[in-house]
């Protein structure tokens, strides 16, 4: 039987961050993802993520936000890679809605440099807008965006020339914990490990079931698509990405890169459960994928040709509240816990990395993760 210091299950955004973040910090680490990261079966795939600092979801994450800014910067120098595009992101909405208020006071409390623009101030930046005219926005040039793909590449090849071992298209079939640390079987052979890591994405729930949890976990399939622009409007060197907080929904996109045209997505609203025993049903299977979408592009972006060009489903693994799960087992806590990103977690990825490669040896992780606590759903786990 192989013996590592560390083992992570699932090697997706968290996973493969946190392998690398245990390289290089001297740990004889395993990394085994049940597919070939980056992939489209996941959460990860895609082309792009927002990251943002000032941060409508809660201020307990701006300070997280920040370092993972930091740390992807340090991954772009060290890989030589471009990971980042400072694109600015736009976030919208009627004044006093929840979101845009407490990334006001995020930006107020950690002294970020945010812009507040009425609805003609933004139209008249971003010609390719037409919003309602009681709309506010808040902007904040030094967010933008990630290559989400590029982002997972970097980190998979830090880590293996930091040491690490990857074992892909390997699926895990039994997690054995103990008072000394945890074996882990696949079908290919069977590890030992002083302490686990595990982030597994939508298989999560199945996961933390086999060491005896039972989260509070539900895994919904989301679409976005690509749409064609009939102007430079929308170009990456001219537009920012954005967060549109509206009466019939939450809608955030990217710009055009390259000519990719405008990416939209709905992070709120009904979805169809995410299949855990078959692939991902691509975009357009249902009748329903991009429908509120395209009407989002016809009604506020009026230089976009309102027919997608293509698009993508994904998954979001919910947790009830919609923060994260980054803490402990309770009664193995040489087991370092991320799961439950639902749907805004990529752009934390390098520094929930960090915390976990920190939280499996016992270390501060260096933020207080009260927030993010298994103890939260202790009638569902």
């Amino acid at each position: 039987m192989q013996q590592y210091d560390v083992i992570v299950v699932g090697a997706g955004a968290m996973g493969m961050s946190a392998g690398y973040h245990l390289a290089a910090g001297g740990r004889k680490t395993l990394l085994i993802d049940a597919d070939n990261p980056p992939h489209g079966n996941g959460t990860h795939h895609g082309e792009t993520r927002i990251i943002r600092h000032a941060y409508g979801e809660g201020r307990e994450y701006t300070p997280m936000a920040l370092r993972a800014q930091a740390l992807w910067y340090e991954l772009e120098i060290e890989t030589g890679r471009k990971l980042f595009l400072r694109t600015g992101l736009l976030q919208t909405g009627e004044p006093g809605s929840q979101m845009l208020s407490e990334m006001m006071e995020s930006a107020k409390e950690h002294n970020l440099p945010v812009e507040i623009l009425d609805s003609e101030a933004i139209q008249g930046r971003w010609p390719g807008l037409a919003l309602p005219k009681s709309h506010i926005g808040c902007y904040e040039g030094d967010s933008g965006l990630l290559l989400c793909e590029a982002c997972i590449a970097a980190y998979r090849d830090a880590a293996l020339a930091k040491g690490a071992d990857l074992k892909v298209n390997t699926p895990v079939t039994e997690i054995l914990p103990d008072s000394d640390g945890v074996t882990v079987v696949t079908n290919e052979g069977t590890y030992r490990a002083k302490a686990l890591v595990l982030t597994a994405g939508k298989f999560a729930g199945p996961m933390l079931r086999s060491v005896g949890l039972e989260p509070a976990l539900k895994p919904i399939r989301k679409t976005v698509a690509w749409f064609p622009t009939e102007t430079h409007d929308y170009d990456a060197d001219r537009f920012p990405a954005f967060l549109f907080d509206l009466p019939e929904g939450i809608y955030y996109g990217f710009p055009s890169i390259e000519g990719s045209g405008v990416k939209v997505g709905r992070h709120d609203g009904e979805s169809r459960p995410s299949p855990l025993d078959r692939p991902m049903p691509p975009f357009g299977t249902y009748p329903e994928d991009g429908h509120d979408i395209t009407e989002y592009v016809r009604r506020y972006m009026p230089g976009v040709t309102p027919a997608a060009a293509k698009g993508s489903a994904c998954t979001y693994t919910m947790t009830p509240d919609e923060h994260f799960i980054v803490d402990s087992h309770p009664e193995y806590p040489h087991i370092a816990i991320g799961a439950g990103f639902s749907g805004h977690g990529f752009k934390f990825a390098s520094v929930i990395g960090e915390m976990l490669a920190k939280l499996a040896f016992r270390e501060s992780p260096g933020f207080d993760l009260s927030l993010f606590s298994l103890d939260r759903f202790k009638s569902n786990v």
